[in-house]
């Protein structure tokens, strides 16, 4: 059997467990040397790889320092925001598989989130317009949890520990004061609100903060809003209130959109 090489890139925002799901797919690699001869990664993703960016990992992370990428904090192969244009009549598409043949690539893994997994498509719908037998491979990553068809992705669950975390210290500097406050927390997650729900786990009995969460899901009311709370002051001194970065009104405008 001829040998072929693999490759692997990472894209978008890094999340806690990025470089894990990259070393699996690694570690994973480097078992079949029947008929993977060489692991690559891309540097700077996509974009870093049009540029001919790249590193072999038996060169980068010989033996056991390969292990080491499971408590790496960021993305070890770097990362971009490129996107691959609409149409598959762009030239950048025969550069890029004119560079797989060269590397004699047969499969190729993208870690990342929604704009990754579009990397990914547009590449796997190229690859059949061409006849080509590379493999292309998508790994889910995002911490808003916004990827079609997955029940959860790496790195959620990290960020939603996080999110709750917080949101529990928030909580325990506001009670510290008799005096009515209001306390509202923005929490990533433009049209998801995974993360915004995740808040819901820094409370510790029923009525406990934070009294109100508000998710992109559902449309926001101002007024009614306001007077909910209004009636948690009634009875609490300090209100946490968490919104997604994502809330918008019944005609979809981003409440973040309003003039102040």
């Amino acid at each position: 059997m001829t040998k072929k090489n693999l490759i692997v890139g990472q894209s978008g925002g890094p999340t806690a467990v990025i470089n894990s799901s990259l070393y699996g797919v690694v570690s994973e690699g480097l078992k079949h040397p029947d008929t993977i001869e060489h692991v690559y990664g891309m540097v700077n993703g996509i974009e870093g790889f049009l540029n001919g960016n790249i590193l072999n990992f038996q060169e980068a992370l010989p033996g056991e320092t390969l292990s080491s990428l499971t408590h790496t904090p960021g993305a070890y192969l770097g990362s971009c925001r490129y996107k691959l244009p609409e149409s598959l009549e762009d030239p950048v598409y025969p550069a890029l598989f004119t560079r797989f043949e060269e590397l004699n690539i047969g499969w190729f893994f993208y870690i990342g989130g929604n704009d990754s997994m579009d990397t990914v498509s547009k590449l796997s719908r190229y690859a059949a317009s061409v006849g080509s037998d590379i493999r292309i491979i998508g790994e889910p990553k995002t911490i808003d949890n916004d990827l079609v068809c997955t029940d959860h992705t790496p790195g959620f669950g990290s960020a939603a520990r996080y999110v709750a975390s917080t949101v529990r210290e928030i909580i325990l500097d506001a009670n510290v004061y008799e005096k009515n406050s209001v306390t509202i927390v923005e929490i990533m997650g433009r049209h998801a609100g995974w993360l915004t729900g995740a808040s819901a786990l820094a409370r510790r009995y029923d009525g406990d903060n934070p009294l109100l969460i508000y998710l992109p899901e559902t449309d926001f009311d101002q007024e009614a809003f306001l007077t909910k709370v209004q009636d948690c002051l009634k009875k609490n001194c300090n209100v946490i209130v968490c919104v997604s970065e994502g809330i918008h009104d019944a005609e979809g405008t981003f409440i973040c959109e309003y003039d102040s």
